[in-house]
């Protein structure tokens, strides 16, 4: 029987040993009368005691003080193991951690070791300690948050710069934006990131981008241009744009930086030298491409809140417009042309009165039709021009006069202008269209209706249609344009989704419930600030039939109405 027992035993506690081989751990059991029952040679590795201390009948509070002189004890650093807590009091504690029916903890052991220790106490009053090495866990752990430190510190320092950076990974999809290349957009980080070019800015330049940033991913050499981006509020970037690759063969990245050269591209006057010219003049604009251009003026308020704000205005309807400066100031005229022209209008200079008259008789016989004369102050031949000029507005400024500002005055004159016509029938000199604001009250001459609430945009689309020659009528809100669809039958309608009173899905939607009962559709054109998919889907399920994104252009509506309607009927008044 004692053999029998014995063998039992044996087999027994080699099953243990190799169990706890297996899974990695060292195991000591000790009894209620707190004297071990079993220890696993493995206990050996993580506290080095002399082997007899680990045998069967071994009081637990011997075998734990002589843990405690190893100096390795759970818990405390060898560079603090002379600095040792009173050896009782340690023992002490330890003996009521294990009396506690469940304790887990993980510990450093050593410089570079940490032990996780897990503590039963069954309800028999057997003790079980397992200890195992977490070492490789722990170290990973602390590689991941120093990892994570290290990310958002190269965050902060990325959000720090004040110039717009961002990071594209292999796929050109974006996995790293600083705040100023987000403020270039008007975004949050997170409608950037994971994107292409392709889902933020026009086609033609997502193309082009591309094109730059896989030469770059391919070849490795950076890649540097000048360019002219508007940003989301209006205002002007001039950037040197500088590409290059980082990272390792198989995992390279693209880094674009660009750098902010507003400063020398634009004349600004200095404050601190008592008012004199300081800074530099780019006088040839051409230098840089045109890159995106971020700005909506669908977010405009009006007019006076841009020329307020000092807003650079190269996205509204002042681009493409006749400018004539009449000027003696060659300075003037070099600083305020290069800047009219860099802001997208054609605009010239003239130096005295004689050929003043003169370009105004040869724009005349061409059929060029001015826009504003810029008349300098400080011309001789100011009065008398002020006198006898009706070609066109004419805007005082003096030589002391900010470009940026001109062009606010520009567009509110021609703002100014253009709702005037709606109450003054043209001049004998204007060239007008058939169907033009002035007399666009029947149905049959009404091609296009605009729902459209803001001014500004709506002096947009008047300018735009204008120029294509196409009757037009614009409702200032969603009602509105239900109203006038149903008087005026119109062959398209440029729907804007937010209105006020009704908005765009609700008036298209109240459009096709109409038609239901006629059998008549007609094309509805949403006009959004961004193409997201639940607008879209809500233009859809409302009835529409294709959407455009603002700011808009004169190609863009054209090709809408070659699309959706026959070109307009053109003639010339007398």
């Amino acid at each position: 029987m004692n053999d029998v027992a014995s063998g039992g035993a044996d087999i027994s506690r080699i099953v243990l040993e190799s169990s706890c081989d297996a899974l990695g751990l060292a195991l000591l059991v000790c009894g209620r009368d707190d004297t071990i029952l079993h220890a696993s040679a493995s206990m050996l590795q993580f506290f080095p005691v002399q082997p007899h201390l680990l045998k069967p009948g071994t009081r637990l509070r011997d075998f734990l003080g002589a843990v405690y002189d190893t100096g390795l004890r759970p818990g405390t650093l060898p560079e603090s193991s002379r600095r040792r807590a009173n050896r009782e009091d340690w023992i002490a504690e330890q003996m009521g951690l294990h009396w506690r029916e469940r304790y887990e903890s993980v510990e450093r052991a050593g410089r570079t070791r940490w032990i996780c220790l897990r503590k039963r106490r069954l309800s028999s009053g057997m003790g079980i300690l397992s200890v195992s090495d977490v070492s490789d866990q722990k170290k990973r752990e602390e590689q991941l948050h120093t990892d994570l430190e290290r990310v958002e510190l190269t965050e902060q320092i990325l959000d720090a710069q004040p110039n717009p950076i961002c990071v594209k990974d292999r796929n050109l999809n974006y996995i790293a934006a600083n705040k100023a290349f987000c403020a270039i957009h008007d975004v949050a980080p997170e409608a950037i990131l994971g994107r292409s070019a392709w889902d933020v800015v026009d086609a033609e330049l997502a193309e082009r981008f591309e094109q730059s940033d896989r030469h770059v991913l391919a070849t490795g050499r950076p890649h540097s241009e000048a360019e002219h981006i508007v940003r989301a509020d209006g205002s002007d970037l001039w950037v040197v744009t500088r590409k290059y690759r980082v990272g390792v063969p198989g995992r390279h990245f693209v880094v674009t930086c660009m750098n902010d050269v507003t400063d020398i591209a634009a004349w600004y006057h200095g404050a601190e030298d008592g008012g004199g010219n300081s800074g530099l003049q780019i006088r040839d604009y051409s230098i840089f491409t045109p890159a995106q251009n971020f700005y909506d003026p669908f977010r405009a308020l009006n007019v006076q809140q841009l020329v307020d704000a000092g807003s650079m205005i190269e996205t509204l309807p002042a681009r493409g417009l006749r400018v004539l400066l009449a000027t003696a100031d060659r300075e003037m005229e070099d600083r305020i042309v290069a800047r009219l022209r860099g802001s997208g209008l054609d605009a010239c200079a003239v130096r005295n009165r004689e050929e003043l008259d003169a370009f105004a008789a040869t724009a005349g016989d061409c059929g060029v039709k001015l826009d504003i004369l810029a008349l300098d102050t400080a011309l001789p031949a100011r009065d008398a021009i002020l006198a006898g000029w009706k070609t066109c507005p004419v805007l005082e400024v003096s030589s002391q006069a900010d470009a940026t500002t001109l062009l606010g005055e520009i567009f509110k004159a021609c703002t100014d202008r253009h709702q005037a016509r709606s109450h003054f029938p043209p001049a004998d000199w204007e060239v007008s269209f058939e169907g033009d604001a002035t007399a666009r009250t029947s149905a049959s001459e009404v091609e296009v209706l605009v729902a459209e609430d803001n001014q500004i945009n709506q002096f947009v689309f008047a300018q735009i249609l204008d120029g294509l020659g196409v009757s037009y009528r614009i409702a200032a809100n969603g009602r509105e344009a239900v109203e006038l669809w149903q008087e005026l039958q119109p062959s398209l309608v440029l729907m804007d989704i937010s209105m006020p009173v009704m908005n765009g899905f609700e008036a298209a939607a109240a459009i096709r419930d109409a038609e239901s009962q006629t059998g008549r559709r007609t094309p509805i054109i949403a006009v959004t600030a961004q193409a997201l998919d639940i607008d879209l889907k809500r233009c859809e399920a409302s009835g529409m039939d294709d959407h455009i994104m603002k700011p808009i252009s004169p190609d863009m509506i054209e090709a809408l109405l070659r699309k959706h309607m026959r070109p307009a009927t053109v003639r010339l008044t007398a």
